[in-house]
């Protein structure tokens, strides 16, 4: 069993997609970058279109946020992580975080057009000005740059970085 990311839906032939596993979430990403592709990989009957339970979301963030990801992870990219992990399947993705993360919980990836990541990165939140340091945890704030939370110690901006 294949969980496919929407890399795989966008640059795969169509005969390869067959009997992937997707979110439902990612139509409307599908939908957003080439509607063209949208439709035809919408039309196809060979792909599984799955809702991700909460409990399933609940254990891939805590998995994105032990290997210290999750800050960098989109809503669709925790939905198709949850997929590939509850159901203990193959994530396809170009994804290096996703398969950062898939990685540490010594889970396969297959890669779509890139060579994949060669080795587990662990990550942290690390303070702008005191440079405290703290792990990642399940709640912080979730975004592709920038600040994710706010030091403990003295107030400044933690951003994620790979740890020492």
């Amino acid at each position: 069993m294949r969980v496919l990311d929407t890399a795989a839906l966008l640059h795969w032939p169509v005969d390869q997609l067959a009997d992937g596993v997707c979110a439902i979430s990612q139509q409307a990403e599908l939908e957003r970058v080439s509607p063209q592709r949208s439709l035809l990989v919408q039309s196809l009957d060979s792909i599984e279109w799955r809702d991700v339970p909460p409990a399933w979301l609940q254990e891939a963030k805590e998995a994105a946020a032990s290997s210290g990801d999750l800050p960098r992870l989109s809503d669709v990219d925790v939905d198709v992580l949850a997929l590939a992990i509850a159901l203990d399947a193959t994530l396809v993705t170009d994804d290096y975080r996703l398969q950062n993360t898939m990685q540490a919980l010594q889970r396969p990836t297959k890669s779509v057009g890139t060579t994949g990541a060669k080795q587990v990165w662990r990550w942290e939140l690390r303070c702008t000005g005191c440079r405290a340091t703290s792990p990642v945890p399940a709640n912080v704030d979730r975004s592709k740059k920038g600040s994710v939370a706010e030091c403990d110690v003295c107030g400044s901006p933690m951003n994620v970085k790979r740890a020492r």
